[in-house]
């Protein structure tokens, strides 16, 4: 019995494998034939097709494990640097700013000359800057300027900070982002500088002179004085305070502008009778322009400077540096609206930006009510300031010695006044988390904030004037600085480009609008006044 079952499960076991070879024969078959019926390339593509498969199956199965993603500090440094290149890029954007502002304020045939130079002002510090400018502001060296670092070479291990930090720029290890990143911020500032001597001097300077002088400012001048500060030289070892440049950028820019706009004496027509006499700009729509830009620049100018994407600090400074570029906007169009009779455009415009100078020193120090006196006093000066240097026969177009010299004077003291204080906001503290920061005179920190300021702003002047005398006398000396008397009258766009800005437009009615026979530069009846043809 018990063979007969063995049996009988052998044969039924037969059976099956028989049935299954039988079926696995007549696949054979029909796939061998299905091959065969393909075409020569096909049936040459098959052993393509395994090789593939096969080797993605090896890869699949040889593959290491994925690597972890990136930590929490390289998320910090990747976050950090980002917010410090779209800062950059909103600061480097103020060019246009200046461009258009600077334009408007000037009269039509000069515009060419205007826009000429501020688009290649900002090349010219690109390279200046990268040459000699960044190594002498924040290379080590000692308190009076930096002496390493050229063509941004040496050592540098950013973005290590603090005592981890290994490199020659040691003024700058605070910041947790890459040198390039630390560069490209700092550069924009410089640039920022060299542009505003632009608009005091438009009108009749040589287009040359002001290339050289603008190198030599961004590639020296600026560097000395700012080493002093943000490059941990003597000034900032004295405890002189200055966030975004009120000192560093604004008022080396109007310093140089001031004695630029000296040395090269006032517009033809700008002075009759010993009075100064109005040249009105030929184009406010592009010079109110102009201001809206500078104001969207500088919430990259002010909240970038933290250089790190801290969210509470960047809130407060762009919010104080609003309120002071609103209320200065404010307090100019009062005053000149009661001091001029009308509410001057230009002056509501010079106000607005007063106001934000007046800020960049303290805008992290101070609290908003703060903010609102520092540029209402920046908009109020802003208004007496352009009238006082005409009557000392200092000729601004555009009043960037005003804006950018008194306001950047009048924001550096501002620190010493209204700082609330080490530890006052959570990011006023050092690497160590111990609490820095200015503090103010009317916030119980006394004068000994407010001493250093002053000292500051006299140091950085005297500099910055000194260097500008010599390079302004240098070049009177050499090449002569201003453009001829027929080329003035005729305008800088034809003597120095050969070309107009509005050609086939309507001309004003002579040339400037002023009288060939004219004492002085006084102004013929026709003024700026454009003809009705």
């Amino acid at each position: 019995m018990q063979r007969q079952k063995s049996k009988t499960k052998i044969r039924r076991s037969s059976a099956r494998k028989y049935a299954k070879s039988t079926q696995f024969n007549s696949t054979l078959k029909r796939f061998t034939l299905a091959i065969k019926r393909l075409s020569p390339s096909w049936q040459a593509c098959l052993p393509l097709a395994c090789l593939i498969v096969l080797g993605w199956g090896y890869v699949a199965v040889a593959q290491t494990p994925a690597p972890a993603g990136p930590t929490t500090a390289e998320l910090k440094v990747a976050i950090d640097t980002l917010w410090v290149a779209i800062a950059a890029f909103l600061v480097f954007f103020m060019n246009a700013g200046f461009c258009m502002l600077e334009t408007g304020f000037c009269r039509q045939k000069n515009a060419v000359n205007v826009l000429a130079k501020n688009l290649i002002v900002f090349a010219l510090s690109t390279v200046a800057f990268w040459a000699i400018g960044f190594g002498l502001m924040f290379g080590d060296g000692n308190d009076f300027i930096g002496l390493s670092g050229l063509f941004l070479s040496g050592v540098d291990n950013s973005p290590a900070t603090g005592d981890a930090y290994k490199g020659v720029f040691s003024a700058l290890s605070w910041t947790g982002v890459p040198l390039a990143a630390k560069f490209l911020f700092q550069l924009v500032f410089a640039g920022t500088a060299a542009t505003i001597v632009s608009g005091a001097v438009a009108e009749r300077i040589k287009f040359v002179d002001f290339l050289i002088f603008s190198l030599l400012l961004v590639g020296i001048a600026y560097p000395i004085t700012g080493h002093w500060i943000w490059g941990a030289g003597w000034l900032a070892d004295m405890g002189f305070w200055d966030f975004a440049g009120s000192t560093v950028v604004h008022s080396v820019g109007g310093w140089a502008a001031l004695m630029g706009a000296a040395f090269l004496g006032p517009r033809i027509g700008k002075y009759q009778d010993k009075q100064a006499v109005a040249l009105p700009g030929h184009n406010m729509s592009i010079a109110t322009l102009g201001c809206l830009i500078l104001w969207l620049g500088w919430f990259g100018f002010n909240p970038g400077s933290v250089m790190a994407a801290d969210p509470n600090a960047i809130t407060h400074i762009a919010l104080t540096t609003n309120m002071a570029g609103a209320v200065g906007g404010i307090a100019a169009t009062a005053v000149a609206w009661l001091y001029l009779g009308k509410p001057d455009l230009s002056m509501i415009i010079n106000g607005i930006l007063a106001g934000l100078v007046g800020i960049t020193a303290s805008c992290a120090y101070v609290n908003i009510p703060s903010s609102i006196v520092i540029g209402l006093v920046a908009g109020i000066l802003v208004v007496f300031s352009v009238p006082f240097f005409d009557k000392l026969g200092i000729d601004d177009p555009v009043g960037a010695t005003s804006v950018h010299l008194v306001c950047g004077i009048w924001g550096t003291l501002a620190v010493g006044l209204f700082s609330v204080g080490p530890g006052g906001y959570p990011w006023l503290v050092d690497l160590a988390g111990k609490p820095v920061g200015p503090h103010g005179l009317f916030f119980g920190g006394g004068f000994g904030t407010l001493i250093p300021q002053i000292i500051g702003i006299l140091a950085v002047g005297g500099m910055t004037v000194l260097l500008s005398t010599i390079i302004w006398l240098a070049l009177k000396a050499t090449l002569g600085i201003r453009v001829t008397r027929e080329e003035e009258l005729e305008g800088l766009d034809i003597g120095e480009h050969g070309m107009e800005a509005y050609s086939g437009f309507v001309k004003e009615a002579s040339h400037g609008g002023f009288s060939e026979g004219s004492s002085s530069g006084g102004i013929s009846s026709g003024g700026d006044i454009p003809s009705t043809l």
